[in-house]
């Protein structure tokens, strides 16, 4: 096969010595790589609003003091544990194995609060823009860094 260059996994596709200040974006794309094929247990992302998000998970048969949720440097882990109940199974066709999910949160998403209702675990989650990052309008006629000098000079090239 000429012309078809294997990629190995383990080797960078661009080495990181060549974007400088871009550490952050490597280490999270290398995340999403390590997790792409994590589907236990099934999930759903919601937009509730403009800046409100609902993560949704199948947990049937975890009760709450089996499950734990933990956010650490935006990264929002939850991993479930059976709670053992002494049954003897003729069938056992609902899954409580393990498990460990991991969601990447952007700086400004903030958790809200979690709930389980008839087996699906709900963690709300809301955009919070601080005040001097959102977006504003910058008034023509206006000079808000340097108040001494008139407008007209603002255009002038030699100051």
């Amino acid at each position: 096969m000429t012309g078809i260059r294997r990629i190995n996994p383990s080797q960078n596709l661009y080495p990181s010595s060549a974007f400088i200040g871009f550490d952050h974006l490597f280490k999270e794309l290398e995340h999403v790589t390590k997790h792409a094929h994590d589907h236990y247990p099934p999930h759903n992302i919601i937009i509730t609003g403009p800046d409100d998000y609902l993560i949704e998970l199948a947990v049937a048969g975890f009760s709450k003091e089996g499950i734990d949720i933990e956010l650490d440097e935006r990264t929002l882990t939850i991993t479930g544990e059976h709670v053992k109940k002494g049954r003897e199974y003729v069938h056992r066709g609902i899954s409580t194995k393990r498990f460990k999910r991991t969601f990447r949160l952007s700086e400004h998403v903030h958790v809200h609060g979690a709930d389980i209702i008839d087996g699906i675990l709900a963690i709300a989650l809301k955009v919070i823009i601080p005040e001097d990052q959102r977006p504003r309008k910058i008034n023509i006629g206006t000079n808000e860094e340097s108040k001494n000098v008139p407008n007209s000079q603002l255009l002038n090239e030699n100051i």
